[in-house]
C-alpha cells in the first residue's frame, strides 16, 4: 500500500534547514503547537470535508530517515554531524490531535493540532498539508458532486486524468467518503476495500465484427451485472436496440446501458423510451462525459432519465478550484511549563491566526439536532452544558452573540500520545456513514451550491480576549 512507503524526506527542504538552525541553537527540546486549517471553502461552497487522517497516521508512525537521506543532507554542506545524529536515532514523540475524517469543516477550524519538540512539529508541516489538503479537496468536491445527484448514484471514473499514481488512489479513497458509490480504480478496491466498477471501452465493440456480437459476448460473460456501452455507432439506431435484442436472449441478472457522449437528456429520455416498451423497465442508464455538479444538476432539471453518473476528470482533479488552501502555523510555545500563545499579524484580516492550545466545539440545536455554530475555545476551557453561553466573532470585535438550548461535542480526537498512536482508524465504510450523517446536521441553506448561508465559526470569549490582547500588545 501506498502509505507504507517511507515518505519521510517528501518536505520542503526548508523544513530541514530550520530544524538544523533549531539544533544548532539549542531549541531542539522546546515544545511548540502548531494548527492546520483552511480559510476559504472550495467553489465558494458552504462547507468541506476533513479527509486524508489514515494517511497521515501511517507517516507519522513511520518516520525514519535512512542513511540514503543522511548521506544526501551531508552532502549539501550545510548540515552540522550533531544534527545528522540526531535525524538518526529519530523518533517521533509529539501530541496530536484531529477531527475525524468525514467531518463537515469550516474555515479558521483547527482541522489538526500538533504538540511537541519544535524540530518535530515543525518538520511534519508539508507531508500534513499534503495528505490532509489533497484528500479534503476530493472528498469535499465529491460530496458536492452525489448532492447534485439527488440520490442517483455516483461512481469515480477518474484514475486516468487523475495528476499521478498516489492522486488516483487517494482521490478514489477521498471521493468514497464523499459518497460516491465506488471507483473505476482496480488498487483502492484491493487495498482500502471501495467497490471497483466499471463496463467496458468503446475498443471492446470495435474489436468484434458487429455492435450485436460484443455485447453477446460480454452478456454471456458477465451476466450478474451486464452493462452494455451503447453509443459507439449510434445510441438510438443501434446501440439501444441491440442491447435490447441481448437482454432479450441471454436475461442477465442485472442488466444496463450506458451513454457515453452526446445529448445525454435528449438521448437518455428516448433510450428509457425504447427500453420500457421492451419490458425493460429496471433496465438502468449510467451516464458519463465530463460531468460535475452543475452539469449533473442541469441535465436532471432537463428531465434526464439516468440512474448513475461515472464522474471522471472533473471529480479526481477538483478542477473546478484544484487547490485546497489548508495551512499550518505555529500557535503556541511552552517556556518553563506555561503555555505562551503565538500570533501571526497581517493586513489581511482572514490571515491573522487564533493564538494559543486550543480545542473546537460543534454546537447542535437540542430540538432540531441541527448543527447551529462551532466554537473554538482555548484547550483548559469547558463548554456549559446548558448555556447560556456568549461567543465572539474571530474578525470583528462587535460581533458576538449568546446561544441557549444546545449540545456541545467536542471535535478533535488525539491520535497521538507522545508519538504512539491512541486512536483506532476507522473502517473506510464507518466514515463513509458518519460523513454523511453529519451532512444530515447541516441546514438545508449552507447545503446551496450558490450562495450558502455562512456557518458560524466563533471564539470563547477568554480566546477572544488572549486574541485581542495580542492584537494589542503589537501596536
Amino acid at each position: 500500500m501506498i502509505e507504507r512507503i517511507n515518505m519521510t524526506m517528501l518536505t520542503d527542504f526548508y523544513e530541514l534547514t530550520m530544524a538544523n538552525g533549531y539544533f544548532e541553537k539549542g531549541y531542539k527540546d522546546k515544545i511548540a503547537y502548531f494548527d492546520m486549517f483552511f480559510r476559504k471553502i472550495p467553489d465558494e461552497g458552504g462547507f468541506a470535508i476533513a479527509a486524508g487522517l489514515e494517511q497521515l497516521v501511517h507517516c507519522l508512525e513511520t518516520l525514519s530517515f535512512e542513511e540514503e537521506d543522511i548521506n544526501y543532507l551531508r552532502n549539501k554542506g550545510i548540515f552540522c554531524e550533531a544534527f545528522l545524529d540526531y535525524l538518526r536515532n529519530f523518533a517521533f514523540q509529539c501530541d496530536v490531535w484531529a477531527v475525524p475524517e468525514g467531518t463537515p469543516v469550516f474555515p479558521g477550524e483547527p482541522i489538526v493540532t500538533v504538540r511537541g519538540p519544535v524540530i518535530q512539529s515543525q518538520f511534519i508541516e508539508t507531508i500534513l498539508l499534503l495528505l490532509i489538503n489533497h484528500q479534503s479537496l476530493i472528498a469535499t468536491k465529491a460530496n458536492r458532486i452525489v448532492r447534485a445527484a439527488e440520490g442517483r448514484t455516483i461512481m469515480e471514473f477518474g484514475t486516468r486524468r487523475a495528476h499521478g499514481a498516489s492522486s488516483a488512489i487517494y482521490g478514489a479513497r477521498a471521493a468514497y467518503i464523499g459518497g460516491c458509490v465506488g471507483t473505476a480504480c482496480a488498487i483502492a478496491e484491493r487495498d482500502y476495500d471501495i467497490p471497483a466498477l466499471g463496463t467496458m471501452a468503446h475498443s471492446w465493440i470495435q474489436m468484434f465484427d458487429t455492435e450485436y456480437e460484443s455485447f453477446k459476448a460480454y452478456a454471456d460473460l458477465y451476466p450478474e451485472n451486464c452493462v452494455l456501452l451503447v453509443d459507439t455507432y449510434n445510441v438510438l439506431k443501434s446501440g439501444v436496440p441491440n442491447a435490447i435484442r441481448v437482454f432479450q436472449e441471454t436475461r442477465p441478472e442485472k442488466m444496463g446501458i450506458r451513454i457515453d457522449s452526446g445529448d445525454i437528456t435528449y438521448l437518455s429520455k428516448n433510450a428509457r423510451k425504447l427500453l420500457d416498451e421492451a419490458g425493460f423497465e429496471d433496465c438502468a442508464i449510467v451516464a458519463s462525459n465530463s460531468f460535475d455538479e452543475y452539469l449533473i444538476r442541469d441535465v436532471i432539471g432537463q428531465g434526464a432519465c439516468i440512474d448513475s453518473f461515472g464522474v471522471g476528470e472533473r471529480l479526481i482533479t477538483a478542477r473546478s478550484e484544484p487547490v485546497f488552501g489548508g495551512v499550518y502555523k505555529m500557535a503556541a510555545i511552552e517556556r518553563d511549563g506555561a503555555i505562551i500563545p503565538k500570533i501571526k499579524l497581517s493586513e489581511n484580516i482572514e490571515k491573522i491566526t487564533n493564538p494559543g492550545f486550543k480545542s473546537l466545539y460543534r454546537l447542535y440545536d437540542k430540538d432540531s439536532k441541527k448543527a447551529i455554530a462551532d466554537v473554538i475555545t482555548l484547550a483548559d476551557e469547558t463548554i456549559p452544558d446548558e448555556g447560556p453561553l456568549e461567543i465572539f466573532d474571530p474578525q470583528f470585535v462587535w460581533k458576538r452573540k449568546t446561544v441557549e438550548n444546545f449540545e456541545a461535542k467536542k471535535l478533535q480526537q488525539q491520535i497521538f500520545e507522545k508519538g504512539k498512536r491512541v486512536y483506532e482508524l476507522p473502517a473506510i465504510h464507518e466514515i463513509r456513514d458518519y460523513c454523511a450523517a453529519q451532512i444530515a446536521t447541516l441546514w438545508d441553506e449552507i447545503l446551496r451550491f450558490e450562495n450558502p448561508h455562512e456557518y458560524y465559526v466563533d471564539l470563547s470569549k477568554a480566546l477572544w480576549k488572549m486574541k485581542t490582547d495580542l492584537i494589542e500588545s503589537y501596536k
